[in-house]
């Protein structure tokens, strides 16, 4: 459940009613569909990040003498879009999160051997997360996340685009001086602008890495499960 605690075990064992289970019930088909709405917002986020580099791939080769400056200039807007859907992924990860403590906690063990393991205190977990709601990953590990399964793809289009613009626009280029020379932009020079962009693109692959590396070692700690990000 993203930082949930650990489970302590007691020699406690509390049975749940008909009508608290039944309410369990209900409180999960909640949380499912919450997740459900939030994940919905985040393919949005993603389609507007795909829209928007695509108007700028027509713009940018609709003919030789088009500028590239929207292939470089729609970079302004997919980060800000990045940012967008990572801040969605954290509402989303709230709702995901009590939804599968659910499935672990008392959906499984009630369908593998019918014992709810109560004992646990799996639920007064879940009842701190509800008294305390909090976010469970912090925004750059939901950046990491979503840069991983979306916009790192983005990105390296953008700037691959980029360079085959400058390749072929508005001749052939005979050499790498040439696609160096078009780079410019104003006082900076092409090898500038070329080392931005793979900075740029090389900072968000570091950032998913990140946090691919930490999601790996908490799934580890706890038991070897594989993230869902």
């Amino acid at each position: 459940m993203g930082q949930a605690e650990p489970r302590v075990a007691t020699s406690a064992k509390r049975e749940f009613t008909q009508a608290e289970i039944g309410a369990i019930a209900h409180l999960y088909r909640g949380e499912v569909y919450r997740s459900t709405i939030w994940r919905t917002r985040l393919d949005t986020t993603t389609n507007w990040s795909v829209v928007t580099l695509g108007v700028a791939l027509s713009i940018a080769f609709s003919s030789p003498g088009a500028s590239e400056l929207p292939l470089l200039l729609v970079g302004v807007l997919i980060g800000l879009f990045m940012v967008l859907e990572a801040r969605r992924y954290r509402y989303f990860n709230v709702w995901r999160a009590r939804a599968r403590w659910m499935e672990t906690h008392f959906y499984a063990p009630m369908l593998d051997d019918g014992d709810l393991h109560t004992e646990e205190n799996w639920q007064k977990t879940l009842a701190k997360d509800y008294w305390r709601p909090e976010y469970h990953v912090s925004m750059s590990r939901a950046m990491g996340r979503r840069i991983r399964r979306n916009y790192l793809w983005i990105l390296s289009i953008q700037y691959l685009a980029y360079l085959g613009k400058l390749t072929v626009h508005p001749v052939p280029a005979r050499g790498i001086g040439d696609v160096i020379g078009r780079a410019a932009i104003g006082p900076a020079p092409g090898w500038a602008v070329l080392g931005f962009g793979l900075f740029y693109l090389g900072s968000w692959l570091a950032l998913a890495e990140w946090v691919r590396r930490k999601d790996a070692a908490s799934a580890r700690r706890k038991g070897g499960g594989k993230s869902l990000g």
